[in-house]
């Protein structure tokens, strides 16, 4: 297969249950851009725990089997990728800044500086810049401007949503890639990547919040106004289900994981009390029926809680369901849980959807339209946007260092514009 290296993108993401790698080709121009799904890799893996690696040679084993599979079914190499941050490394802040304004008006070298100005901060020991999102600007003091350009004025002021996370972790995570053989080409917040390929452009914009429900950890983030507003990770996650059945059932990790995924529910009420599966005990007495409904019960009370955290984070931050009308949007393995749709219903009282990643993807779609996917599949769509506006690079290497020094500043806040 013949592919423009400038018009490849591939994305690797490292979960806590398993790494993924996606392959795909930028399809359109900037005005309509999409992606075309060549090849997809994904290899089980216990050396990430909460976006941190625990284990390095498991996590460069994991990678390297991920990414030469996706390869292989693309019949391409590749040696540049776009990979997630997440879990307990990520950090943010809210920023101001302030530059007078050159001319008459407001332009877009204006905006250039003063989000420069916003994101030039001190952010503290082992933190590491990774994106700068302008949530307002004002001009002359005078707030509530989402896009001043053109704007009479003397003076604009910005504030700036600051996402960093830990240098020492990044530093990890891309010596881990570079060893299994490839190049990390940037870097992007989980939560922002998973958006793109699971909320529509009209959920960012009136608001909504995304439930990803992942393996090690839940990401809660809340957009509005086309932007992320606000983001936070919980320890509970999809690990804790595993262990709750391990428990209560007295079964092996191995049988917990199977029957959560085959006979689980995170809604109890569905579950008919009639109901009887097969377990395997650690008792050694061979399979012994259980009720379904109890596999439903420890299911749904584990998740209610994560729900409940991921509620009371929302208003912890300051926003009210009224305020989000498109509701939440869930996703992550956990959204594959049949009931977490009526669930989330009942604790966030909103509307409720499972975010499965499908707009804009084309090819291999069918091994990718899974609420598990939508955090590779948002970086791999992350390239591509990049790549389609002429800022990204390709899957085969990257722009110089000095070229990306000089661009870095305006490409980091502009990237973030949805």
């Amino acid at each position: 297969m013949t592919v423009p290296v400038q018009r490849l993108v591939a994305a690797l993401d490292l979960g806590s249950t398993k790494v993924t790698a996606i392959i795909g080709e930028v399809t359109g121009d900037s005005r309509s851009w999409g992606l075309r799904i060549l090849g997809v890799g994904s290899e089980r893996s216990t050396g990430v725990r909460r976006g941190i690696i625990r284990d390095f040679e498991e996590t460069v084993r994991a990678i390297t089997k991920a990414m030469t599979d996706a390869e292989r079914i693309a019949g391409i190499e590749v040696g540049t990728v776009y990979c997630g941050a997440g879990g307990e490394q990520i950090a943010q802040r809210i920023s101001h800044g302030v530059a007078s304004v050159t001319g008459s008006e407001v332009r877009t070298s204006d905006l250039a500086r003063v989000n420069d100005v916003a994101s030039t901060v001190s952010f503290g020991h082992d933190q590491e810049l990774l994106h700068a999102i302008p949530h307002d600007y004002l001009v002359d003091g005078q707030p509530g401007y989402a896009d001043p350009i053109g704007m009479a004025g003397e003076r604009v002021e910005a504030e700036v949503y600051i996402l960093t996370a830990r240098s020492s972790a990044l530093a990890h995570q891309r010596k881990a890639i570079e060893k299994a053989g490839w190049h990390v080409g940037e870097v992007v917040v989980e939560p922002l990547a998973a958006s793109l390929a699971v909320l529509t452009p009209e959920e960012r914009e009136m608001g909504a919040v995304l439930v990803d429900l992942g393996g090690g950890s839940t990401s809660v983030a809340i957009f509005q106004g086309g932007k992320l507003r606000h983001t936070a990770s919980l320890r509970f996650a999809g690990g804790h289900l595993t262990s709750d059945l391990v428990h209560g059932l007295r079964v092996t990790q191995a049988e917990a994981e199977r029957l959560k995924e085959r006979w689980g529910a995170a809604y109890e009420p569905l579950i008919s009390e009639n109901e009887v599966v097969e377990v395997s005990t650690t008792a050694g007495h061979g399979p012994q029926p259980v009720q379904r409904r109890l596999i439903a019960h420890i299911m749904h009370m584990r998740l209610q809680e994560v729900l409940e955290l991921a509620y009371d984070e929302v208003a912890r931050a300051g926003w009210a369901m009224a305020g989000l009308p498109s509701g939440v949007v869930v996703t992550g393995g956990g959204a594959a849980a049949p009931g977490i749709v009526e669930l989330t219903r009942d604790v966030f009282a909103a509307p409720v959807r499972i975010g499965v990643p499908a707009d804009q993807l084309r090819g291999l779609v069918d091994r990718v339209a899974s609420p598990g996917l939508a955090v590779p599949v948002g970086l791999a769509l992350w390239g591509a946007r990049q790549v389609a506006m002429g800022g990204g690079f390709g899957a085969g290497g990257k722009s110089s260092p000095a070229v990306g020094r000089v661009l870095e500043p305006v490409r980091r806040w502009l990237q973030d514009f949805f």
